[in-house]
């Protein structure tokens, strides 16, 4: 079982910069980011979920295309938390975040909301 907090959300001005967090706790497993790849997935009103960027247990990074080069998703072991930094954001950029641990199974956070608007 794992648990996942998000934090950091909130209103920005287009070109602004946020930093999302994610705090991950688990009953079994001192070191989550071990054990589960993690994620950050992104769902705008009336869309569906879709990924942002993702982590691997071996360090391998992805992004998708639209946030290249202004996101940047990292992990602090030692705090078991999971980062996103947010520049340049834009208005499309505007979700509901969430954080995801994934092994066997799916774990999800409560979401936290991003609005970019001048």
């Amino acid at each position: 079982q794992v648990q996942l907090v998000e934090s950091g959300g909130g209103l920005v001005q287009p070109g602004g910069s946020l930093r999302l967090s994610c705090r991950a706790s688990s009953t079994i497993f001192t070191n989550i980011f071990v054990v589960y790849n993690m994620g950050w997935y992104r769902q705008a009103p009336g869309k569906q979920r879709e990924l942002v960027a993702n982590i691997t247990r071996d360090d391998k990074l992805n992004y998708a295309d639209s946030v290249k080069g202004r996101f940047t998703i990292s992990r602090d072991s030692a705090k078991n938390t999971l980062y996103l930094q947010m520049n340049s954001l834009k208005p499309e950029d505007t979700a509901v975040y969430y954080c995801n641990a994934k092994s066997v199974y799916d774990y999800w956070g409560q979401g936290t909301q991003v609005t970019v608007s001048p």
